[in-house]
């Protein structure tokens, strides 16, 4: 499944956000979808011919690096922190 449980949500606000109630900032709108990547490529270990969920893999991925060139483009070292929060390849 790809969703991630309130609980995650609550996890990854309180790790990434500037404060507790912080939904909207680029960091924590990158670290929930990395979150539900995560968890859609384990769907594909066992559905490996899921070609409908691949495309909203796509989707998510693509979003994702909307967010990343947003935040490297305003603020470059919160771009390079969440990089190596994430562990993502740049």
């Amino acid at each position: 499944m790809s969703s991630i449980t309130n609980e995650e949500k609550k996890e990854i606000v309180s790790k990434f956000g500037l404060n507790p109630n912080d939904t909207g900032s680029p960091e924590v709108q990158i670290a929930i979808w990395t979150a539900r990547i995560n968890k859609l490529i384990e769907h594909f270990n066992v559905h490996s011919k899921d070609l409908h969920s691949r495309l909203g893999l796509m989707k998510m991925v693509s979003r994702r690096r909307h967010l990343l060139d947003y935040l490297k483009a305003k603020n470059s070292d919160r771009y390079q922190d969440i990089i190596k929060k994430l562990d993502l390849r740049k």
